[in-house]
């Protein structure tokens, strides 16, 4: 039996269609967490803090006091 549409195939139809989805969707869902990047507990966190605040202007104009 051919079941060209979804909405004539019938309920073994359904169940593989079901079935493969769920089965690619795991695949999907492997694949993302093992590319995940693997936390590493010997690494140091930097933390760079705002100094002061600097104004930058051209050395030709004027400057108004």
């Amino acid at each position: 039996m051919t079941n060209s549409s979804i909405v004539t195939a019938d309920r073994a139809t359904h169940l593989k269609i079901v079935i493969v989805s769920l089965i690619a969707s795991v695949l999907v869902l492997v694949a993302g967490i093992s590319a995940r990047p693997l936390a590493d507990t010997g690494v140091s966190v930097q933390i760079v803090k705002a100094g002061h605040t600097l104004l930058a202007a051209r050395a030709d104009t004027p400057s108004i006091r």
